[in-house]
C-alpha cells in the first residue's frame, strides 16, 4: 500500500458546507486536520460591506476531535444585527499555519471558487420560491451523481441573488452506512490510518477492537460473518430467513456494512470531499480472490464518483444545505418493527454499530440543521472526546439514543417542517413483526402544532405520505404473513394508527390551505395533486417525490408496477375504497415525454418552484447529461 505523508494532506479535509442560514444565524460545517485558530470574514458582494471579521472564539467555533488529525468544526455566526436577506454574501475561512500566517480559501481550496469569482458566496432567503431536493445518494450505483446539478444551478446564478436556489434539502440516505463498495471501504481504512481516527473496543464481537477489524480476513465482502447474531431472536427471524444463522441486521447488501465510529467518520469525509481520495491509493491486495472481480467493477464507478466530488464540494459551499436521516444513514430497516428494535438494542455489539452511525449523523448532518437546538448534545458529547480518544463510548451513544428532537423547522415563507420518521415510531403492541408507524401519536400532535394557522407549509418526509397503491398493497400482503422486513414494508399507511392521524391532520379545519410534501426513499420519482372528497374547502396538497440522487429502481419491475397500478387503481376502480385514502382524490402528474407512465426511473435532483401564494407549484427532475424532466399538471385521476 502506498504511504502518504501527513504533511501533504490539506488542512481542510471536508467542507465547508453552508448549513443553517437565517437572518439571525449563519452556520458553516467543516472537518479540519488541526485545531488551529480560524478567522471568519463575511461581507456583501455588491458593495463589500463587512458583516463579520474576527478570530473565532469558543462560542462561535465548536469542535469535536474525532481523530489525532481530524476535528469536526461548526462555525456559528450571530451578528450585532440581522444578516441581510436576498443579497449575495461572500465569505472566507482563514486558518493560521505553523508560522501564524493566515491562509484563506483561495489558497486552502482553490477549486472551491468559481471562475471569475474571488470567494464562495450564498444568499439568505426568507421567501421560498426555488428548492432543490433529493435523497438516496449511493456512491457505487452505476449512474451519474445528481448533486452535480447543484453546481450547474449555482453556476447559472453566480451574480444574481434572485436566481440562486433558496436551499438544498436532502431528505434521507445521504450516505449508505450499510451498503458500502469494497473500494470505498479500502479508502475508508486508509483514511482511518492516515488521520488517526479514533479506535474503540468492541464488546460482544468476534474482533476485539476496531483496529483489529482493519486487518481481519472477513473485513472485505464477508462482514455478515462478523455482524452480530442473537439466538434469542431465532423464533422471530425464522419467519424471514431460512438459513441457520439468524442475522440481526437485515440489509441484503451488508457485505461491507460499517461497524465502527472511525469507519463512519471516514465515510463522511470521503462522501462530501475529494481531499482524502487524492491522498489514498485504492487497491485490492486485502480482498480475497473470489471478490476481486466485484472490486474491479465497483472501482470504475467509484472513480467516477470521486472525480466529481470537487464540484459537489464547491456546490455545497454556495447554498444553504439542510438534511434529515433515513434508514441507510444508519442501517437498513432501522426501527422498522418492534421485533427489530428488541433484537438490535438487546445486543451490545449491534447497538454499538447503530449508535456509531447515529453519532456520525449528529456530527456531520444533524448538528448543522439547528445548532442551538442540539446544543445539549454538544455539551454532553464533547465530554467524551479528547486527544486520547473516546471515553465511555456507550454513555456517549446513550445520549444520542435518548435524544428526541432530531426534527426541526425553518421560519421561512412558507414554513418548512422537517420530520423525524425514524426515532419516534408508533410501535405495534400486538405483534413483533408488524411495521411500526413512522411517527407516534405524540410526535404527530407536535407536528400538527407546527402546522396550525400557517397559510402554507412545505412538509419534508423521508418516505412519501401517499405512495403507489399497488406497492403498498404488496407490502400489506407480506406484512399479513409476518414478512414485513422482506419487502421493506415501510410506508405511512402500513400502521393503522399513524395513517388515521396523519390523514385526520390533513382534514382538520385549521390545516394550512396549501401543502407541499417533499419526499424520497423509493428510488423513483412521481408527483401527486391531492384533494379531499366530500369537503367543500379542501386543502391543496401537492406531493413531490424525488429519488434517488444516485440510485434507481429495477427498470423492468417498475414498469410493471406502474402499469398494474394504473389498471387496478384506475379512477373508477372499486379497489380504491379498500385503501386508507378512499376519501381523497389523487391526480397523477405525468413526466414530460411520457404518454402513459406516471413514475420516472432516473437518477437526478428534484427542483420545486412555487409562487408567493403557494398555489402554482412546478416540479421537475434535473438529470446529469440528460434533459430535465418536468411533471405535467394535466393527467388522469384515481
Amino acid at each position: 500500500m502506498r504511504k502518504t505523508a501527513l504533511n501533504t494532506v490539506p488542512e481542510i479535509l471536508a467542507g465547508p458546507i453552508v448549513r443553517k442560514a437565517s437572518p439571525e444565524q449563519i452556520t458553516i460545517w467543516l472537518i479540519t486536520k488541526s485545531d488551529r485558530p480560524i478567522r471568519m470574514r463575511l461581507h456583501t458582494k455588491e458593495n463589500g460591506s463587512v458583516l463579520y471579521d474576527r478570530l473565532l472564539e469558543e462560542n462561535q467555533l465548536k469542535r469535536i476531535q474525532v481523530g489525532t488529525h481530524a476535528f469536526v468544526s461548526l462555525i456559528s455566526l450571530q451578528g450585532d444585527k440581522d444578516f441581510p436577506l436576498e443579497e449575495l454574501l461572500e465569505y472566507d475561512i482563514r486558518i493560521c499555519d505553523e508560522s501564524e500566517q493566515e491562509r484563506g480559501l483561495e489558497i486552502l481550496i482553490p477549486d472551491l471558487i468559481f471562475p471569475g469569482q474571488t470567494l464562495p458566496s450564498f444568499v439568505i432567503k426568507q421567501s421560498i420560491s426555488k428548492v432543490l431536493h433529493g435523497s438516496c445518494r449511493k456512491p457505487h450505483h452505476n449512474s451519474p451523481d445528481g448533486l452535480l446539478k447543484v453546481d450547474e444551478e449555482i453556476q447559472q446564478s453566480l451574480n444574481n441573488a434572485a436566481d440562486r436556489p433558496d436551499l438544498l434539502m436532502l431528505s434521507g440516505d445521504q450516505v449508505y452506512a450499510d451498503d458500502v463498495a469494497g473500494p470505498t471501504l479500502n479508502a475508508i481504512h486508509q483514511t482511518i490510518n492516515l488521520l488517526g481516527l479514533f479506535h474503540e473496543k468492541l464488546e460482544g464481537s468476534i474482533v476485539e477492537s476496531s483496529e483489529a477489524l482493519l486487518v481481519h480476513p472477513f473485513s472485505y465482502y464477508q462482514r455478515p460473518h462478523l455482524l452480530p447474531d442473537d439466538p434469542s431472536v431465532d423464533k422471530l427471524y425464522g419467519l424471514f430467513f431460512s438459513a441457520k444463522k439468524k442475522p440481526i441486521f437485515t440489509s441484503v447488501n451488508a457485505n461491507n456494512h460499517l461497524m465502527t465510529f472511525a469507519e463512519v467518520m471516514a465515510m463522511y469525509i470521503l462522501t462530501w470531499s475529494p481531499t482524502m481520495w487524492q491522498q489514498v491509493h485504492v487497491e485490492d491486495s486485502c480482498v480475497s480472490p473470489e471478490f476481486k472481480d466485484t472490486f474491479a467493477k465497483e472501482h470504475k464507478v467509484i472513480e467516477e464518483f470521486a472525480d466529481g466530488l470537487w464540484r459537489v464540494r464547491r456546490a455545497l459551499a454556495h447554498v444553504p444545505v439542510y438534511m434529515i436521516f433515513d434508514d441507510h444513514d444508519v442501517t437498513d430497516d432501522w426501527n422498522l418493527t418492534r421485533g427489530w428494535e428488541e433484537a438490535i438494542y438487546g445486543n451490545p455489539f449491534a447497538k454499538r454499530i447503530v449508535g456509531n452511525a447515529l453519532a456520525g449523523y449528529w456530527l456531520c448532518q444533524g448538528w448543522g440543521n439547528d445548532p442551538d437546538k442540539l446544543e445539549p448534545i454538544y455539551q454532553q458529547g464533547k465530554l467524551h472526546f479528547s486527544h486520547n480518544g473516546i471515553s465511555k463510548h456507550d454513555d456517549l451513544l446513550e445520549v444520542l439514543f435518548d435524544w428526541s428532537d432530531w426534527h426541526y423547522h425553518l421560519d421561512t415563507t412558507p414554513r418548512i417542517v422537517v420530520l423525524d420518521t425514524r426515532t419516534q415510531r408508533w410501535r405495534s403492541e400486538s405483534s413483533l413483526s408488524k411495521p411500526s408507524g413512522l411517527m407516534d401519536w405524540e410526535a404527530l400532535c407536535d407536528m400538527q402544532q407546527e402546522l396550525i394557522n400557517q397559510p402554507s407549509v412545505i412538509l419534508v418526509s423521508a418516505a412519501p405520505i401517499f405512495g403507489v397503491k399497488l406497492i403498498e398493497t404488496i407490502q400489506k400482503i407480506f406484512t399479513f404473513f409476518g414478512k414485513a422486513l422482506t419487502v421493506d414494508a415501510e410506508n405511512w399507511m402500513a400502521h393503522k394508527g399513524t395513517a388515521s392521524v396523519i390523514l385526520n391532520i390533513f382534514r382538520h379545519h385549521k390545516t394550512p390551505p396549501h401543502f407541499v410534501i417533499l419526499s424520497g426513499d423509493v428510488h423513483y420519482s412521481f408527483v401527486y395533486d391531492i384533494k379531499l372528497r366530500f369537503r367543500r374547502n379542501s386543502p391543496q396538497i401537492t406531493q413531490i417525490t424525488c429519488s434517488g440522487i444516485k440510485n434507481e429502481f429495477p427498470e423492468k419491475l417498475l414498469r410493471w408496477f406502474d402499469r398494474l397500478n394504473r389498471v387496478l387503481y384506475a379512477r373508477r376502480s372499486p379497489l380504491n375504497w379498500f385503501t386508507q385514502r378512499r376519501n381523497m382524490q389523487i391526480k397523477h402528474r405525468r413526466p414530460d415525454g411520457h404518454k402513459v407512465n406516471t413514475l420516472l426511473n432516473s437518477s437526478g435532483l428534484g427542483k420545486l418552484e412555487i409562487d408567493a401564494e403557494c398555489t402554482q407549484i412546478d416540479a421537475s427532475v434535473l438529470r446529469v447529461g440528460q434533459d430535465t424532466v418536468r411533471f405535467l399538471r394535466k393527467s388522469h385521476r384515481d
